[in-house]
């Protein structure tokens, strides 16, 4: 059974996300939901990875910047 400890929900477009962080007997972990029209995929992080995951997703934000606007 999964204990959930924190939920943040984001709308982006037609795509509706949610992040939980939780815990089971194995440990803790994020798990991030896509959902949209009706459809649902998961991934799911160990929380011993989190602080990459983070780093990985800002080189991603930061590379966003410098690109030109999409058209």
């Amino acid at each position: 059974m999964d204990t959930r400890l924190q939920s943040h929900s984001i709308m982006v477009e037609r795509k509706h996300l949610t992040f939980d962080l939780k815990e089971n007997s194995r440990g803790r972990f994020l798990r991030i939901i896509e959902e949209v029209s009706g459809r649902r995929n998961a991934i799911i992080i160990p929380l011993t990875g989190i602080d990459d995951f983070r780093d990985v997703l800002n080189e991603v934000i930061k590379f966003s910047k410098t690109l030109s606007p999409e058209v």
